[in-house]
C-alpha cells in the first residue's frame, strides 16, 4: 500500500470515530493534522514531543478536541473508549493514550 493509500484509509477511519463519538454524544472537533518541518523542529526544543519526524508529517495523524458532557477534557481515562475504538478499526491504527513515554491522549495516527 503506498502512502496516498494510507493517508486515504487513515482519513476514513478519521470519520468513523468521529461518528462514533458523535453517536454517542460526545462533541469532537478538529486539532492538528498536518505539520510542518518547521514546526516539528520547534516542538522538538520545546520538548512537546520527542519524534524527530511526526506521523502529522506525513498526514498519518490527527489531535481532536473532545466535549464531553460541555466540557473540553484531554483526560486519558475520558477518552479511553475512544482510543479502543480507534484501535479496534486497523492494527496500524495508534491512540497517544497508550504511549509510554509522552502520554497525548488527544493524538490518533496510523503507523506505517
Amino acid at each position: 500500500m503506498d502512502i496516498l493509500s494510507h493517508q486515504h484509509a487513515f482519513l476514513c477511519d478519521v470519520a468513523k470515530l468521529i461518528q462514533f463519538a458523535d453517536n454517542r454524544g460526545i462533541h469532537i472537533t478538529g486539532g492538528e493534522l498536518f505539520r510542518s518541518n518547521e514546526q516539528q523542529e520547534l516542538y522538538l526544543k520545546q520538548k512537546k514531543t520527542n519524534a524527530k519526524l511526526s506521523n502529522h508529517q506525513k498526514r498519518l495523524a490527527i489531535d481532536f478536541n473532545f466535549i464531553i458532557d460541555g466540557e473540553l477534557t484531554y483526560e486519558k481515562e475520558d477518552i479511553r473508549p475512544y482510543g479502543d475504538y480507534w484501535k479496534s478499526l486497523n492494527p496500524l491504527n495508534k491512540w497517544g493514550g497508550d504511549f509510554k513515554s509522552l502520554v497525548d491522549s488527544d493524538h490518533f495516527e496510523r503507523n506505517i
